[in-house]
């Protein structure tokens, strides 16, 4: 463990804040007139991704000086004990082996004595069986009829793991399955996703570890009443509910049947579980070969952050620039634009996984940090997001950081579409990287009155993830890169990023404040005075003390 108060005196961190202020304004301009193979230089290729980080405020000193960071952070040594799933986890003491959900059977991981590999195994196998039996129609209603609806019921990670993945996966979905996912306790989430649908041939599959997370189990609650008035029979719980659970006694109790309850571990995270058991409605949508697809993708990248030296890296380079223009730049955003359609949903993923992951005000020791910890992430597709915020970017005065991800082949027999959409793609990142001059815009005719409105200053940094297409391998690995990429920021700022205690504060608060809104008679209010003339203003315009 190293020292976290420590990190803005040792001597990497010394070496890179000369070396940013040595480098003061430098443009990209400036840089590749200086360096024209600078994009032949600044890039990586790994499990299939094509990392191209030329467009980025960095020389070849800037990227020795991450590079000597990371090793005198002990990226190496911590990356390799996660692998051997040691108790990295140090608040809640568990390994972190979301890497063992898509090792080989092969493969031998140890945690207290026991190999967990031929656990994970055993779970991907009934989870195989399973999908099978719906996907053939096999496994009917109780009223004989075969499912045609499938609705996932969770929260934070059992519930954006498995809707990115089906909405970036669609092209490999069983068209004549409908998938919808529900989350959010408003009422209004459920009510929508089960619009139109016929109970007899809907199955739920309820994600909860504990099987007591308030938000699932009230949407499950629901769902439960939903099918039992609409089919009228209370047994029909057991045949149109699955449980993605380690509480069996919780789940026998809702009326499902425990031999469909599959389970996973606390050595994995939330964030970190879409390839576990809480991907089964991923694996009813794609089928049981492209889920092991996906998991060959995963291991691949895996494999790739093991192996590979840190200089060519990816998650290990794109962790570090993070570091970067986090904690020289002052930058607190990081944008994420898909050019692809499919993963709608990857930033509000990736939200979750680096925001909860490296949220962190203290380091392993619990001492305050002195330094800025995980950026916020945000972003949209493109090409949509070009005509909404790329504003901001192209001509606003902060730094913003994006990666721009895209794929050479599409799905979609519009070929003509995505020629469309990629060579946006590439012209926004040299937008982004050089934008128009004064003089540029001189030589064009532009008015003289319009040039200080039309100048864009360019120089906003830039990675540019490449792959083939979307499939579920890729899909894989490019969920374990940034994975990797959040863990290799964590490291160096010395920080758990396994834990999420602050998450907890919220809940714990609630389930105080729902019996204040809910009872008969005006409670007696001890909040502070904001938070009481909220709780009164509500009862009273709904009614509660009428």
């Amino acid at each position: 463990m190293t020292d976290g108060l420590g990190l803005t005196k040792t001597q990497s961190w010394q070496a890179l804040k000369t070396h940013h202020e040595q480098m003061g304004q430098a443009s990209l301009r400036q840089l590749f007139a200086e360096d024209p193979t600078r994009g032949e230089s600044f890039c990586a290729e790994g499990a299939s991704i094509f990392l191209d980080y030329s467009k980025n405020r960095i020389t070849a000193k800037t990227l020795s000086l991450l590079v000597a960071l990371a090793r005198e952070r002990g990226l190496e040594a911590r990356r390799d004990a996660m692998f051997r799933g040691e108790k990295i986890n140090i608040t809640e003491n568990r390994a972190v082996l979301h890497t063992a959900l898509r090792a080989p059977r092969s493969a031998s991981i140890l945690v207290d004595g026991r190999d967990v590999v031929p656990d994970v195994h055993a779970v991907l196998d009934r989870m195989e069986g399973f999908a099978e039996r719906v996907r053939d129609g096999r496994w009917r209603g109780c009223t004989g009829k075969s499912i045609e609806n499938v609705i996932n019921i969770g929260i934070g990670g059992s519930y954006l793991g498995p809707e990115m993945a089906y909405l970036a996966l669609c092209p490999f979905s069983r068209q004549t399955m409908n998938f919808r996912f529900v989350s959010n306790v408003d009422g209004a989430d459920f009510t929508e996703a089960v619009r139109g649908l016929d109970p007899a041939r809907t199955l739920f599959v309820i994600s909860s570890k504990t099987f007591t997370t308030l938000e699932t189990m009230t949407n499950a609650m629901t769902a439960r009443q939903w099918l039992v008035e609409s089919l009228g029979r209370e047994d029909a719980v057991s045949s149109h509910f699955v449980a993605v659970s380690t509480n069996a006694a919780k789940v026998g109790e809702f009326g499902i049947d425990t031999a469909n309850m599959f389970g996973f571990w606390d050595w994995v995270g939330g964030r970190y579980s879409m390839d576990s058991a809480i991907g089964l409605s991923t694996m009813l949508a794609i089928g049981p070969e492209n889920f092991k697809e996906m998991l060959a993708g995963f291991h691949a990248m895996d494999e790739h952050f093991r192996a590979a030296p840190i200089e060519k890296n990816l998650p290990a380079l794109m962790g570090l620039l993070t570091v970067w223009y986090n904690n020289f730049f002052g930058a607190q955003t990081i944008g994420v634009m898909p050019y692809a359609s499919g993963l709608k949903r990857f930033p509000a993923y990736l939200q979750q996984l680096q925001m909860e992951s490296n949220g962190k005000h203290v380091d392993l020791d619990g001492r305050f940090v002195d330094y800025q910890t995980g950026p916020i992430i945000w972003g949209e597709p493109g090409t949509d997001a070009q005509h909404s915020f790329y504003q901001l970017i192209h001509q606003g005065a902060k730094l913003i950081p994006c990666d721009l991800i895209g794929f050479c082949r599409p799905l979609s027999p519009l070929s003509h579409h995505h020629d469309l959409l990629m060579a946006n793609m590439f012209a926004q990142a040299e937008a982004m990287a050089f934008g128009k001059t004064a003089e540029e815009l001189a030589a064009e005719g532009s008015p003289a009155f319009q040039t200080p409105f039309r100048v864009c200053n360019g120089n906003q940094p830039t990675n540019v993830i490449l792959a083939e297409a979307l499939t579920p391998k890729t899909l894989g690995s490019l969920v374990a890169l940034y994975e990797h990429n959040v863990f290799t920021q964590g490291v160096v700022w010395n920080i758990d990023s396994f834990d999420q205690w602050g998450v907890e504060l919220g809940k714990v608060l609630a389930n105080r404040i729902i019996p204040e809104l809910v009872s008969d008679t005006a409670p007696q209010l001890d909040h502070d005075s904001s938070t009481n003339a909220l709780i009164q203003r509500y009862r009273g315009l709904k009614g509660a003390n009428r």
